[in-house]
């Protein structure tokens, strides 16, 4: 059975004091929440104040991107996969909609930061997701099955989808307030399992795909007793220790 798991993705949000206040309060509630595996995503100048707020605790610690370069070098602004590990990071996001569609990351370049943060021992959590005019031109499984053959085809990609997980994101769906009803979530979730099973059945089988679209304490039960959604990756509702707390808890099996 597929343990469920919910990341929270802080995105460029956070000052020292709410960053205490936030992973304090999800602290209080982790025993409301047995059976899902929690984490939390912050920006990359709170990874050593989260991972040691952290200590003790069952919450896992994850970076929002890192370098498709595997090695320290002169690579301006960048993070190396080993300055994520040495503070203790076990996820990390890769191809986000905001990575992909402001800052130009092609599917290659993801399959390439998927391989390397594979590679290195973190679990990568690759994101897919079509635009508004891409579903409505009903371009959804055209779009999400590009995403997942650059990462099929890439040197050592399907190895490295074997240690990740997947988050289905409709980009028309993140921070509008806009949500893909349950069943259009799990329509996405069933062609990614099952494209993913044209290559490896087992991988299909075990691999985690979350929800990561407007997942809110209301509708996070409904989306999450969706047969192939695992959970989910929660933007601004991860902000709020008890919206978060209690979207953990719809993902009780």
């Amino acid at each position: 059975m597929r343990r469920p798991l919910v990341a929270g993705n802080w995105k460029m949000h956070g000052t020292k004091a709410s960053v205490r206040a936030l992973v304090e309060g999800i602290r209080q509630g982790m025993g409301e929440v047995a059976g899902v595996e929690v984490a939390v995503c912050p920006p990359f100048v709170y990874l050593e104040r989260v991972s040691t707020l952290l200590a003790d605790s069952d919450i896992a610690l994850g970076a929002q991107n890192l370098c498709q370069v595997p090695q320290a070098g002169a690579y301006t602004g960048e993070i190396s996969d080993a300055m994520l590990l040495e503070f203790g990071c076990r996820y990390v996001i890769i191809g986000h909609s905001e990575r992909r569609n402001v800052y130009g990351e092609d599917d290659a370049l993801v399959a390439q930061k998927c391989v390397v943060a594979a590679r290195a021992g973190l679990t990568p959590i690759v994101c897919v997701g079509e635009l508004l005019e891409e579903r409505e031109a009903g371009h959804t499984e055209q779009v999400v099955g590009r995403q997942l053959a650059a990462l099929l085809e890439a040197e050592g990609g399907l190895e490295a989808l074997r240690r990740a997980v997947i988050a289905y994101e409709p980009v028309w769906a993140i921070g509008t307030g806009r949500t893909a009803t349950p069943q259009q979530a799990q329509e996405v979730h069933a062609f990614i399992r099952t494209r993913l099973g044209e290559h490896d059945e087992q991988l299909a089988r075990d691999i985690r795909i979350l929800y990561g679209g407007s997942v809110k304490p209301g509708n996070a039960a409904d989306l999450f007793g969706m047969a192939d959604i695992d959970g989910g990756l929660i933007g601004g509702a991860s902000l709020d220790a008890g919206d978060f707390l209690a979207i953990c808890r719809a993902a009780r099996p």
